[in-house]
């Protein structure tokens, strides 16, 4: 049996059709009706999430680019990873160093960031640049008192609990001098990090215990903080702050740019004429050997003052020159100035050396040719 709408259900159904929404229920129904009208459909499509943008500061332009930072942050884990496998082996502590943060920001930043007894380690930088030696602005690094403290105690032989203590943490003059020597572990790891980019030394200088009067450069200086996560037996989140200035940077980033060209070699340059002048002026020892005799050593101990020792060689005979070890020459011996001296007669070719020089005249002969027919 077909169904029969009204005028007014009718009318409601078209409405609801161009609002989107569903039909009211109608005041009357009619008796014949069997079956209601279809509900219009009320699913929405959700509204699209809005992307966010990070918010560049125009007064304080960014001095590195994306791809400076995705360098450090290459080196940093290596020296992430190097440090783990160095703290794991010498303090026999399970630890697990990665790099959780690097930005480019201000000094003051990295400043604010300390409290009353911190202690900030101030490390010297020395980077070598075709063996020229630079000394340059010295970069800062600041280690959470939990992990000092817990590598301070496996140290001294203590159990394999984590020591937690105050973010404010003053250490004792006996800790301090402990600091110090752990210290040294994180601070020559930072070369083994740098090592597959650029010959760079660390040495600890001094350290600051009220860093927040520290001022090594101007607060608005260009700086580069490196976060690193220490997990300590799963047990403690301990952290490593180092701060890198914007002028030590671009420094390390000339040299690695250099470096990169003379690989694809833009600036080769051919140093065979100071690698020979090198080689003529090396000094080699010469030794004369007069001949070989063996003696037992009961003639070794009986021999005195005035014994004679039968070379089983004429006066006359040939000397051999050594150069090293190998002989190269033999003489004969006389006097020049008053000097014992030997006077070369022959050279002593080794075994093959004849071949090796004839192959060597051969190849010049043919480069010679080479040259004259091009």
């Amino acid at each position: 049996m077909a169904d029969v709408l009204s005028q007014s259900q009718i009318d409601e159904l078209l409405k609801s059709m161009a609002s989107g929404g569903v039909p009211d229920e109608p005041a009357e129904k009619p008796a014949e009706t069997v079956a209601a009208a279809p509900a219009a459909s009320t699913t929405k499509t959700p509204a699209k999430a809005e992307k966010k943008f990070n918010k560049y500061d125009f007064y304080s332009p960014r001095k590195f680019t994306k791809e400076r930072i995705k360098l450090l942050r290459s080196i940093f884990e290596n020296y992430a990873r190097i440090l783990t496998s160095q703290v794991n082996g010498v303090f026999r502590a399970m630890t697990d160093i990665t790099v959780m943060d690097l930005k480019e920001s201000r000094y003051y930043e990295y400043v604010n960031s300390f409290h009353e007894n911190d202690c900030m380690p101030i490390i010297d930088v020395t980077v070598s640049d075709d063996d020229k030696r630079v000394n340059n602005v010295p970069m800062m690094m600041f280690v959470t008192p939990g992990l000092i403290i817990t590598l301070i105690n496996h140290m001294l032989g203590g159990g394999d609990q984590v020591i937690k203590v105050e973010d404010n943490y003053r250490y004792s003059d006996v800790e301090m001098a402990l600091y110090r020597r752990v210290l040294d572990y994180f601070i020559h790891a930072l070369s083994d990090g740098f090592n597959n980019y650029i010959n760079i030394k660390f040495s600890l200088q001094r350290i600051e215990e009220n860093p927040s009067m520290t001022q090594e450069m101007g607060l608005d200086e260009t700086v580069v903080i490196v976060l690193l996560n220490v997990d300590v037996s799963g047990l403690s989140a301990e952290k490593i702050r180092i701060c890198l200035p914007g002028t030590l940077l671009e420094h390390i980033f000339k040299i690695i740019d250099n470096r990169k060209h003379l690989a694809r070699g833009f600036q080769y340059e051919n140093k065979s004429d100071t690698i020979m002048d090198h080689l003529r002026s090396t000094k080699f020892p010469i030794t004369g050997q007069l001949g070989v005799v063996k003696l037992d050593i009961s003639d070794v101990y009986h021999l005195q003052v005035g014994d004679v020792i039968d070379m089983n060689k004429s006066k006359d005979g040939l000397v051999k020159l050594y150069v090293g070890r190998q002989p190269w020459f033999t003489g004969k011996m006389g006097i020049h100035n008053k000097n014992v001296a030997v006077r070369i007669e022959d050279r002593i070719y080794a075994k093959g050396m004849e071949d090796v020089e004839k192959a060597a005249v051969d190849l010049l002969n043919e480069e010679s040719e080479e040259a004259k027919t091009g």
